[in-house]
């Protein structure tokens, strides 16, 4: 039976890559919060315009945002979920 764990000291630069990838981790869950406040106003301006297509499009971008908000923060998570079952194969 073989069994092997992730190197974290197998490269240089590995600490470096950390802090890039929580870096943009940030920055993908700072752009969600934008597109989540740009797309409600689009919402609420269509809906108050009596504009269905532009209050459709608002929703769409307000379910988007969600999901990549939800993305981002879950991916660490997830990555170790996946890791965990491909062990478990």
């Amino acid at each position: 039976m073989i069994d092997i764990d992730p190197n974290s000291d197998g490269l240089p630069g590995i600490e470096q890559l950390r802090v890039i990838v929580g870096a943009v981790m940030t920055v993908g869950l700072i752009l969600s919060v934008l597109a989540l406040i740009v797309s409600a106003i689009i919402w609420a301006y269509g809906s108050n315009s009596s504009n269905p297509h532009l209050a459709g499009r608002g929703k769409i971008g307000v379910l988007i945002s969600c999901g990549a908000a939800v993305v981002c923060g879950a991916s660490v998570t997830l990555i170790n979920f996946f890791w965990g079952v491909g062990q478990a194969v």
